[in-house]
């Protein structure tokens, strides 16, 4: 089944919802998010489909890191913008 925008903001807002209130819901998120977006909206994601849910702790700000960009020893689009023209990062830098 195909997702549009619209319904993707509803299955958050039905996900969020369910969520704060039910633990075992919250629970079933955690450890089968695929199960759990089916039992709140009703519609398959793809097996295929990598998502996580992952628990907000009270006491900490939940941060999610960028894709990994780096490949060993390849220089990086930043890297290659910063000395492009002779340019160098400042002696104290």
């Amino acid at each position: 089944m195909e997702w549009t925008r619209e319904d993707l903001d509803a299955a958050m807002a039905e996900i969020e919802k369910l969520a704060s209130t039910d633990l075992e819901f919250r629970k079933l998120c955690v450890s089968d998010p695929h199960t759990a977006i089916k039992q709140a909206t009703g519609k398959d994601v793809d097996p295929g489909y990598k998502l996580k849910f992952i628990e907000n702790e009270s006491g900490y700000e939940t941060f999610v890191l960028p894709d990994f960009q780096g490949s060993g020893d390849e220089l990086t689009n930043a890297d290659l913008d910063s000395v492009a023209g002779g340019h160098s990062a400042p002696k104290n830098f």
